[in-house]
Formats: C-alpha cells, sequence, structure tokens
C-alpha cells in the first residue's frame, strides 16, 4: 500500500512539475488572475512552483518525509480548488480529490507527527 501511494503522488507531482516547467499558459493565466501579476512574473512563479513540485516527487519516491506529505496535501488541495476560483466548475475541484487525499493518506500511513522533528522524519 505505501508503495502504490508514493508512486501515486510522485505521479501526480512529476506531471503536474512538467507541465509547469512547459508554462502551460492556462496555468500562467490562473496566476495572473489570482494574484495581478503580469504574464511574465506569473511565468517565472510557475517555473518555481514546477520545480518544487519535482522536488516533492523526488524526495517521495526517495525519502517520504511527513512535511513533504503535508506540503503535497496542502498543495494539491489548494491546486484543485483554484479551478472553481478562477471559474472552472466545481467538478474540476471535485475530480482532484485524489490530488490531496493520496498524499494525505500516506502521512497517515506513516503516523501523524508528535514532535516538530518528525516532521522531518519518514517513521
Amino acid at each position: 500500500m505505501e508503495w502504490v501511494l508514493r508512486i501515486a503522488v510522485a505521479g501526480e507531482f512529476l506531471g503536474h512539475g512538467a507541465f509547469a516547467l512547459q508554462g502551460k499558459p492556462q496555468w500562467v493565466g490562473w496566476i495572473s488572475k489570482l494574484t495581478g501579476a503580469d504574464a511574465a512574473l506569473a511565468g517565472q512563479l510557475l517555473l518555481l512552483v514546477g520545480l518544487l513540485d519535482l522536488l516533492v516527487a523526488l524526495i517521495v519516491l526517495v525519502k517520504p518525509v511527513r512535511a513533504a506529505m503535508l506540503w503535497a496535501a496542502f498543495w494539491g488541495f489548494w491546486t484543485a480548488l483554484v479551478r472553481p476560483l478562477v471559474g472552472e466548475p466545481i467538478w474540476d475541484f471535485v475530480e482532484r480529490w485524489a490530488n490531496w487525499g493520496a498524499p494525505l493518506a500516506l502521512l497517515l500511513l506513516y503516523g501523524w507527527p508528535k514532535s516538530a522533528r518528525e516532521w522531518l522524519r519518514r517513521s
């Protein structure tokens, strides 16, 4: 079960990271709409997001620390929620529940940390 979740989360973040590095025009537009940034700045922000997504994918595969799982769950939820915030149908949000559910499930599988130090350990 652990490896199924790790591969699923890594695949999600690898795919999103690749789209972000390509500068997916729709996503640049969403960033501009939500932040008021011009297209050039939005593209740079998207590049940073893409690099972070790739880093999360790598961490999940190599050493899935709890802090990365929490970030992945938060970011998966936020990026799903962005869709209706920019005018897409609510179902675009609903269909992406696995984007935050899989990293949250992996985090819960490892156990909720009892100390700050445990956020940087897998188990």
